[in-house]
């Protein structure tokens, strides 16, 4: 009786589980074992992991990596344009990839976008010039952009909703790691190997994710039909671009000029298409209804703003160092850490604290200003600045950033309904991207020009050695060895004004999110809003995820963190019982595997033996379970009694969904939490206690 009752119960659970848990043939191991995400799944998730670093490591490598590859490629004035078209086009291909990949499959979509972002590696590495160079860099944009969406969404594949937050987290864990790694990286290659070793070095790494993907990664086959929006999609690139071609040629060819005019109108004339175009579009690349929510417009300001200084001060504080300090490219890379550190640091700390006490506000008002205040310290910088000012104002610039950006992604979601959340999401950080190219390219103007003007002004009149020019000098910073040493300081002193010009000019924009960030409303935080993984906060293009994809996450996040702040002691007295919380987690587990052996659990689980064992005690007094042999199973009282545990624990899941769990909520957002809910009752992620048996009543 009792093995045809592990036997059954124990492949019902397996089942809901998603097959997450695999027991022995008498179906012990299922119940006294951890649970755990198959072998071979986390051999997929490795794979996805190295497709989502190449992504990542694309996006920081390059920087240091840059004021070398204008040496040697020539194009000062082109510089912004290795980034920007990188940005562009990943930026614009993001939702592509997403819903081509629901579509069709997302492991081929996921093959192709590796081999197309392979192939762009392999170009940009044997690029001859700059606009080759550029040119290849958008394909290997387009790759990116997929690597990053189809990544995270194949996670949602693989694994059980309860696991997502976690797997996810990973991913976020990439992102900061190569946010350290990667300036110190693209300096080492370009020191002792070469620049073009920044490119080659993802084909290694993308091979083996190719071969692991082929051979190991089984997706279930599911389709979803989509009205895929490509012409709002090219629409909004195509805007993008013409704005950001007048910024970075208006001041060669003329701001008066019937080009730039040109390029300026047709940029208007795509915008007003681009509107009419969304308005009908049946699932628009970036619903216009959204910008009737006073908090989601004045977010996507910010978040352009945002974009604006970071990217930009990222692309030119490895030229100011390498140029005007004279440090290596590898150490370009290490001085720029304090910048990454703190801006890792503000963002985990301020999404923490929002996350637990609900108030958000004063980071976004804070972190714009302190934002604003950095580059004005980075505009102080001169050729004779010491490392520890330069560290110092680093810091306070990384920190800025660090505490709106996180921020950002958890006011929209708060200010969405749960239909919007996804796309809502996406489009915060689809303005940052847009805010990135705006920035390099608006930066690249502001330092070709005063560059040319500051050197002009510096060697007016002086007889400058054969072979070298102020021209010459603007295009190869290089030449400037080649200058006599009286000469080299104003050479220096050029460079070193027209980078710091940059920041003093971002400054204001600065300001304008300071400003913009006071007339936020400060709502009150649902409780399903967490703070968001750092692929949310860092990513260079925007992260695409489904309003059920977004909620997942959030929720499989508190399941573990309720599990560790006495969830059952909670759940327990919701459903009017007197019970050790243990207790009632050691009935919703043999609800969920129709048995338990005590001394096995003891054993093999997380929760104390002596926790347990006083658990096992108090549901047999109470008769709510039987011994059979040396299993306990449940009685027609303890079967009631772990219904009505259930139903508490998934109301208490229900009610962090605040206003998206309204009379008229969606199937899907039901299911979820039915789903959840059976997947972490009684598991062994919760921990039912506080390591002391006498406090657990």
């Amino acid at each position: 009786m009792a093995a045809e009752a592990r036997g059954r119960t124990g492949d019902a659970a397996d089942g809901a589980a998603g097959g997450a848990v695999h027991g022995a043939a008498d179906g012990r191991s299922a119940v006294a074992g951890p649970e755990h995400v198959p072998g071979n799944v986390l051999v997929s998730i490795g794979a996805l992991l190295l497709g989502m670093l190449l992504a990542a490591l694309d996006q920081t490598i390059v920087s240091t990596a840059l004021p070398t590859i204008v040496s040697d490629l020539g194009g000062m004035d082109h510089l912004s344009w290795v980034v920007t078209a990188y940005l562009l086009a990943s930026t614009a291909a993001t939702p592509l990839w997403g819903k081509l990949g629901d579509q069709y499959g997302r492991k081929r979509l996921f093959q192709a976008a590796i081999v197309i972002f392979l192939i762009g590696s392999a170009l940009c590495g044997m690029a001859q010039n700059m606009p080759q160079l550029i040119g290849f860099r958008a394909l290997q944009g387009l790759g990116g952009g997929g690597l990053m969406v189809l990544s995270m969404a194949i996670v949602g594949d693989l694994v059980p909703p309860r696991d997502r937050g976690r797997y996810q987290g990973l991913f976020g864990a990439v992102f900061g790691a190569t946010s350290v790694l990667g300036p110190l990286l693209g300096g080492l290659f370009t020191e002792h190997l070469s620049w073009r070793w920044v490119f080659y070095v993802n084909l290694p790494v993308g091979a083996v994710a190719l071969g692991v993907i082929a051979t190991v990664l089984r997706i279930p086959r599911r389709s979803a039909r989509h009205v895929i929006d490509y012409l709002g999609t090219f629409l909004i690139a195509s805007v993008a671009t013409c704005l950001i071609l007048v910024t970075s040629l208006g001041d060669g060819w003329g701001w008066g000029s019937a080009r730039i005019v040109g390029l300026a109108v047709l940029g208007v004339v795509l915008a007003v298409a681009f509107v009419l175009v969304e308005r009908r579009a049946a699932e628009p690349v970036l619903p216009l209804k959204l910008f009737r929510l006073r908090t989601f417009s004045l977010t996507a300001v910010i978040s352009f703003i945002v974009g604006f200084a970071m990217f930009g001060a990222m692309t030119y504080l490895p030229t100011f160092l390498q140029v005007v300090q004279g440090v290596s490219p590898t150490m370009s890379g290490v001085h720029m850490l304090p910048m990454v550190l703190g801006l890792l640091l503000a963002s985990t700390v301020s999404g923490q604290i929002v996350s637990r006490t609900g108030r958000w506000k004063v980071f976004p008002i804070a972190g714009t200003g302190v934002t604003a205040l950095g580059l004005l310290l980075l505009h102080q910088l001169d050729e004779h600045s010491s490392t520890g000012e330069m560290s110092a104002y680093f810091l306070v610039f990384g920190l800025g950033l660090g505490l709106v950006m996180q921020v950002l992604v958890l006011i929209v979601q708060n200010a969405v309904s749960y239909e919007d959340l996804g796309v809502a999401t996406s489009g915060a950080t689809f303005f940052r991207s847009i805010g990135a190219s705006f920035g390099v390219a608006v930066f690249g103007t502001v330092f070709a020009g005063r560059l040319g003007d500051k050197l002009e002004d510096a060697f007016r009149g002086v007889r400058l050695p054969a072979g070298v020019s102020a021209d010459a000098l603007e295009s190869d910073p290089r030449g400037i060895a080649a200058l006599p040493p009286a000469l080299r300081p104003a050479a220096l002193e050029a460079y070193a004004a027209a980078i710091t010009d940059v920041f003093l000019y971002a400054a204001p924009v600065a300001v304008v999110g300071f400003v913009l960030a006071w007339f936020l409303r400060e709502d009150k935080l649902r409780g399903s809003v967490t703070a968001p993984d750092v692929t949310e906060t860092l990513a260079s293009n925007p992260v695409q995820r489904s309003s059920y994809d977004e909620v997942c996450r959030a929720l499989s996040v508190l399941g573990t963190r309720e599990g560790r702040r006495e969830i059952y002691r909670t759940i327990t007295a919701r459903a009017g019982l007197d019970l050790y919380p243990a207790a009632s987690w050691l009935l919703l587990r043999i609800r969920r595997y129709g048995w338990a052996e005590p001394a096995v659990l003891a054993e093999r689980s997380l929760v104390p033996p002596t926790v347990i064992i006083e658990a096992a005690r108090q549901i047999e007094e109470r008769r709510l379970a039987v011994r059979e042999g040396l299993d306990l199973v449940l009685t027609d009282q303890g079967q009631e009694t772990a219904e009505r545990l259930a139903r508490a624990r998934e109301e208490s899941l229900a009610e962090l969904l605040g206003d998206w769990w309204g009379p008229d909520r969606p199937t899907d957002l039901v299911q979820l939490v039915k789903l959840l809910n059976e997947e972490l009752c009684g598991s062994d992620t919760e921990q039912p206690h506080n390591g002391s048996v006498d406090r657990l009543s």
